[in-house]
Formats: C-alpha cells, structure tokens, sequence
C-alpha cells in the first residue's frame, strides 16, 4: 500500500488505532464474563493506550481534510494491523497468551508504519510514519517488558484468582 500525503496516513493510523481500542475493550469485556479478570485489566489498559493514540490523532488531523479511507480495518472482513483475531477470545485465556496476542497486533502495526515511512515519497510524510511506528514501538516494548514479568505459560490465572 502506498501512502502519498499525511492527510492519507491519518486517515490510516486512525482507522488502526480505533479498531484497536475497539477490539481490546472487546477483549476486555469478554474476559470479564469468563471471569478471567487479569486479563480483562491487561485488555482495559491497552485499549485506553490506544484510545489515548486515537485522540492525539485526531487531534493533530482536525484541521487536514481527510481522503476517504481506501482500506478496511475492521476485523470483521480481515485482520487490520493493529488486531487480534476475535477466535482467541474463545475459552480460557492466560495473562501470557493475552500479552502475547497484544504483542503480535503491536507488531503489525509497527510493520505498517516503518513501510510507510520506507516507501513515501514526501519527507514528511515519512517523518510522520517514523513517528507513529516509534509510537508503536514503546507499545511493543512495554509488551515485552511485561512478559518478562510474567510467570511460566502453565500458570494459569483464572485460578488464581479463586
């Protein structure tokens, strides 16, 4: 996908961003109904993160005159770069797994905007994607962090808290 102006990727990084926040607080809500509260936490604080990603973003785009966005992020028909699939939702889900599958959506969209930063033409088009994908990035490593805190994958939290 080529992304000719910043108006082109706004539009872009605020469809990922709110399918993002959307999905986790989906996350979030599910795993309250199956009782499996820590993850419900780990979900509710990434969607805030990306809500908060979201409103900057509009933000900064309040005076751009948007183009019509010429993708679909919504995972319903496909994955956007920045989602889970919902199938992961089914059953128990450990904090790790939860963490894990947070990991790999940050991931997709750090891939996102390092390619668009690759591969635009603009400087400051590419400036901005570069600036995104570092948003990104500190998702992903906050991530990170966070499993190397967490216990082995056998543990399994719906348990423990009992």
């Amino acid at each position: 996908m080529s992304i000719e102006s910043a108006a082109e990727l706004y539009v872009h990084a605020i469809a990922i961003e709110l399918e993002a926040a959307e999905r986790y607080a989906e996350f979030a809500a599910s795993m309250d109904r199956q009782g499996n509260f820590a993850v419900a936490a780990l979900f509710r604080l990434l969607s805030t993160l990306e809500a908060r990603h979201l409103d900057e973003l509009k933000r900064r785009a309040a005076d751009v005159k948007l183009p019509p966005l010429t993708a679909d992020y919504t995972w319903r028909d496909s994955e956007a770069p920045e989602t889970a699939t919902r199938d992961l939702l089914v059953g128990g889900m450990t904090q790790r797994h939860a963490l894990e599958i947070a990991l790999q959506a940050e991931k997709r969209a750090l891939a996102f905007f390092e390619h668009a930063g690759r591969i635009a033409d603009d400087p400051g088009v590419r400036g901005l994607a570069q600036e995104m994908a570092a948003e990104e990035a500190e998702h992903v490593a906050l991530i990170e962090r966070m499993l190397l805190r967490m216990p082995s994958a056998s543990v399994d939290w719906r348990c423990a808290l009992q």
